[in-house]
């Protein structure tokens, strides 16, 4: 959403970030790497549903299988894992093998084989999964209650130290470098903006997501993008 935030740094001031691969702990069993993509992931599916395996990084950097705490009221849950909906510190920072994002219970996943810098504007982006849609919300500061398009955008950029002050959708549209990159795409026009990261898309709007949902989500990727001019962070 265009809003009267400040001006930011006109292009992205994030390099290329060495791939980060990671290894399970000892016991956990150690995913294959895939090879790299060649080309921006834009395969379309309302299906975005995921079952394979599931890691977490903990605090101390181990990576560990991903155990989800049970719910609320329920004895005997392992513990690891953090649902949609509790504290944002409490998030886990979650992995998968390979190179796409997977869906996991409303957050999302990181690919193990991503830069370290596409994993956490995933990570950072899963702080604010489920906050309500509030105009302007993320612009006067990346802490808010409730997050627009374009600040949650600017907030996920933000963790990953690509983006120094929030931006507007129209301001999007001249950031970076042009078109989509391997691991990102920024939508944008004059009255709406949304990234995709490694093959999910965050967003605040429903469009195309058959959960009808508002506020900051990961979402399928869309069809089309037709009316959107398409950037991404240099070297991403």
């Amino acid at each position: 959403m265009a809003v009267g935030a400040p001006s930011a740094l006109a292009a992205s001031t994030g390099g290329a970030a060495a791939g980060a691969t990671t290894t399970p702990a000892t016991g956990a069993p150690a995913p294959a790497a895939p090879a790299l993509h060649l080309s921006p992931i834009t395969s379309h599916s309302t299906n975005i549903a995921y079952t394979g395996p599931v890691y977490e990084k903990t605090v101390t950097g181990q990576v560990v299988p991903y155990q989800p705490l049970a719910p609320a009221g329920q004895a005997g849950g392992a513990t690891g894992g953090s649902p949609v909906g509790v504290t944002a510190a409490a998030k886990p920072e979650l992995l998968v093998p390979g190179t796409r994002a997977r869906y996991i219970a409303g957050l999302a996943a990181a690919p193990m084989s991503a830069p370290e810098s596409v994993q956490q504007i995933i990570w950072t982006a899963n702080q604010i999964i489920g906050l309500p849609y509030i105009y302007g919300g993320g612009h006067a500061s990346f802490s808010s209650p409730g997050y627009d398009c374009s600040g949650t955008v600017s907030f996920a950029l933000h963790g990953a130290s690509l983006l120094t002050t929030p931006m507007d959708s129209s301001e999007y549209m001249g950031w970076g470098s042009h078109g989509p990159g391997r691991w990102i795409a920024i939508f944008s026009n004059a009255g709406h903006a949304y990234m995709t990261v490694a093959g999910l898309r965050l967003d605040t709007s429903s469009a195309d997501d058959p959960s009808s949902q508002q506020g900051p989500r990961w979402r399928p990727l869309r069809p089309a993008n037709a009316e959107f001019t398409v950037r991404h962070p240099l070297g991403f």
